[in-house]
């Protein structure tokens, strides 16, 4: 793992990047570009079979705005942010062509395991969903485990996305280590409870890494887990934290390794994720940028999609005879726009 620098001190501002890079674009501006999709989904992921997503066509790009229906607008205003950096501003200079991605195991059964990974092709590091509610811990333990049967030498992490309470958490890390684990994404909810399963298992020599997810895409303060040593490794996703640039900025600040995630995106969205991927000054861990794959349509027929355990930075283009074919429900597509012209404001309204 390579070096990185300490953490922020406690009494660090936290001064990082504003939300948007440049000039906001109009409303109306945005209302003229904008096309809303609705994706089917080849398994159920996160509760959803269809897949939502307005896309924005700027001067420079496309751009993705698809923050899931339960957030707030006040939240979804850093999704915004990151459509305008993308289709108005661009995207940083890289450093590098090729970005090495995992696969995304859903909370399936551990038979349907080898269909899953038979989509990503030959991958060196596997995501595995955990903590589904109305599933048990050998659910979780039968999955991980034909995932390791599948792939003997791939990497092995796990997402429980703040499923589990301490106990719960620790007793399980403890029971899925046994496979070896790369590390596992937000087993709590809260920052306290990371730094707490952090704690008890390094004293009883278990030998798991804490990723930080929610706890650093959902703070007011996402540099909290940094200062809190709750965390090996932090988890960033562009859309939520309000574009490439700001979320640079925060992975600076934060002084931890970072592995770059999506927020199952279309293709328009994973081109934002290997931005960050390809701009980041150093890159430890695959990422997970390969979840166009459970998706069952794209908008675009090139889609970003792993070869050979890795997506090629390219450009991405949506394709407007898929834009009109998968177009959502009249009633949807105005929710969207009603969406949109809310969370504008909010990104529009003065700093305080």
């Amino acid at each position: 793992m390579p070096t990185h620098s300490a953490p922020p001190s406690p009494d660090a501002p936290g001064n990082h990047a504003p939300l948007s890079a440049g000039p906001l674009p109009g409303l109306e501006e945005l209302l003229a570009v904008a096309h809303v999709v609705s994706l089917p989904m080849r398994v159920k992921f996160r509760g959803i079979l269809q897949r939502e997503a307005l896309l924005l066509e700027g001067p420079l790009g496309w751009g993705e705005f698809c923050p899931f229906p339960e957030y707030g607008d006040q939240e979804a205003s850093r999704w915004l942010a990151a459509a305008v950096e993308a289709g108005w501003q661009g995207f940083p200079t890289p450093l590098r062509g090729s970005i090495p991605v995992n696969a995304t195991v859903p909370a399936i059964g551990a038979d349907r395991v080898p269909d899953i990974l038979a989509r990503f092709g030959r991958v060196d590091a596997v995501k595995i969903k955990v903590a589904e509610p109305g599933q048990s811990l050998d659910d979780d333990v039968a999955r991980v485990a034909a995932v390791r049967a599948a792939l003997p030498d791939a990497a092995i992490r796990v997402d429980a996305n703040g499923g589990w309470d301490v106990p719960t958490a620790v007793a399980a890390l403890t029971r899925l280590a046994d496979v070896g684990l790369e590390y596992a994404e937000q087993p709590v909810p809260d920052i306290a409870g990371l730094a707490e399963v952090r704690r008890r298992l390094r004293a009883a020599g278990v030998p798991v890494l804490i990723a930080a997810d929610e706890s650093v895409r959902k703070e007011d303060d996402p540099l909290r887990v940094a200062r809190a040593g709750a965390a090996d490794l932090i988890v960033v996703k562009v859309a939520p934290l309000g574009g490439v640039r700001r979320a640079l900025d925060i992975v600076a600040q934060a002084g931890l390794p970072a592995v770059v995630s999506s927020a199952l995106d279309t293709s328009v969205g994973i081109r934002a994720g290997l931005a960050l991927a390809a701009a980041l000054p150093e890159l430890p861990y695959a990422c997970g940028l390969g979840t166009v794959s459970l998706l069952a349509a794209d908008v675009t027929r090139d889609s970003l999609v792993p070869d050979d355990g890795a997506i090629r930075l390219r450009h991405v283009a949506a394709d407007p005879g898929l834009l009109a074919e998968y177009a959502a429900a009249p009633e949807r597509r105005d929710w969207w726009l009603d969406r949109l012209r809310r969370v504008h404001a909010v990104l529009a309204a003065p700093a305080r």
